[in-house]
């Protein structure tokens, strides 16, 4: 009899609910929705696209508008459904809406997962928060969300006076890491922004862009605590641990993030700075909260602690100017008039591109009467130290050897003049033997 029973309610639900006018009047509306809406997205979605590209120097925030765009569709769908949902409850009963408000929660769920996991460069995390979304949406959607919670909040243990649930494990967790996600996204926003701003110098735009990532981060992780139900004030201890850990285990890493704080702060060195630290020579391409990244020439990147750059001698070719001054050593033979080398020696090195006259005119001088040649030194300035020193001296000496050939002075080498002596007659003594005497 139950049995029977079970059956014909499940009969008596499926014509009251299902296989009435307004279940097929809401699929109508959900399947006309679904064709306009995909009309209309695409006829839209490449004019929005195309000027959502024209945005530069920010890649992130055009990614975001990226994959919202190529959307449109479940947009206009939630929209479609979100105006069918409110005619059905201002004209009918609540139960003439329930398929479209499922299918409104369910539409909407999706067009939140695929922007987010899109957003997400790993595929396997993208493919896991997407199936996680998923799933907790379609059984709200379902209605079966507080049975899950309810059994999830079961799953408990006592610590002392605080009650673990793994209800309270998984709220932290995903709270945690979509906020802390979220402040990051928000972070490098922010930080385009900054970079693209001509008012402020490069070590500050640095400075502001590390302080507020670091202040959203922080941020996002109490919102996620206190959203959790954790009590902050229990962290003292943990803090206190932390404390200890840092004083002992961490010193060379808190030492870095002070290193670059300072480093920051006195505008010691900026991006784009050309520095050599040791036997390091380059460009800095990014400062970091705990090291400075330096690419040198030949493509190898330093990745050098910030404490080295507070605590060893650092040479900035460009810290408060670009210009560098550069020094060109070279002879010539003696026959040849020194007044002619020198103009031909400044006019020459006018010529280089990259040798900046504007600035300061080249200058040679002779220095001295060699052994073989008579000893010059030019020197003129360039403002680009960054792309290299010795290219630079190469083409000038090139154009010194060119200059010179034409000009018919030559460049001596070494001579050196070997003087033979007539050698001197050696009498060489007979050999004595034993029992041998002199007068023998």
């Amino acid at each position: 009899m139950d049995f029977v029973e079970a059956i014909g309610a499940t009969e008596s639900w499926l014509r009251t609910v299902i296989l009435n006018e307004w279940t097929l009047y809401q699929l109508a509306l959900i399947a006309v929705g679904y064709l306009v809406c995909g009309v209309l997205a695409k006829h839209t979605e490449p004019a929005v696209e195309a000027r959502a590209r024209t945005i530069k120097g920010n890649p992130d925030l055009l990614r975001v508008i990226i994959a919202f765009m190529r959307r449109l569709k479940w947009l206009f769908l939630i929209v479609w459904l979100w105006i069918a949902d409110v005619l059905l409850l201002r004209f009918g009963w609540p139960s003439y809406r329930w398929l479209v408000s499922t299918a409104l929660t369910l539409a909407a769920a999706w067009f939140v997962i695929s922007v987010l996991t899109r957003l997400i460069r790993n595929q396997m995390l993208a493919r896991a928060v997407a199936v996680a979304g998923w799933s907790y949406f379609a059984l709200y959607a379902l209605g079966l969300d507080d049975v899950v919670l309810m059994a999830l909040d079961g799953m408990s243990v006592n610590l002392g006076a605080v009650r673990l649930s793994m209800l309270i494990v998984l709220k932290a967790i995903v709270l945690s890491a979509a906020l802390i996600w979220m402040a990051v996204l928000i972070g490098r926003v922010t930080s385009h922004w900054i970079e693209g701003s001509g008012d402020l110098t490069p070590s500050f735009k640095v400075l502001i862009s590390k302080l507020i990532k670091i202040g959203l981060i922080i941020f996002a992780g109490m919102i996620a605590l206190s959203a959790t139900g954790i009590d902050l004030t229990a962290l003292t201890v943990f803090s206190g641990a932390v404390g200890v850990g840092i004083g002992f285990g961490l010193q060379k890493v808190v030492s870095n993030f002070i290193s670059g704080i300072i480093i920051l702060l006195d505008k010691s060195i900026k991006p784009g700075d050309t520095i050599s630290l040791g036997e390091t020579f380059g460009s800095i391409r990014d400062l970091r909260s705990r090291f400075v990244s330096v690419i040198t020439r030949d493509g190898k990147e330093y990745l050098i602690p910030n404490e080295d750059f507070i605590s060893q001698q650092v040479v900035n070719w460009s810290f408060s100017s670009e210009y560098v001054r550069i020094e060109v050593d070279f002879g010539t033979s003696y026959d040849s008039d020194p007044h002619e080398v020198v103009r031909i020696a400044i006019d020459t090195a006018k010529a280089i591109p990259r040798v900046a006259s504007t600035y300061a005119q080249p200058v040679c001088w002779m220095t001295g009467f060699g052994a073989s040649s008579l000893d010059f030194k030019l020197r003129f300035w360039i403002s680009d130290p960054s792309n290299g020193l010795t290219n630079v001296r190469g083409q000038v000496l090139m154009a010194l050897w060119d200059a010179f050939k034409a000009a018919g002075i030559s460049i001596p080498f070494p001579h050196r003049e070997i003087i033979m002596k007539t050698p001197i007659e050696v009498t060489r003594a007979a050999p004595r033997y034993p029992g041998n005497s002199a007068a023998e």
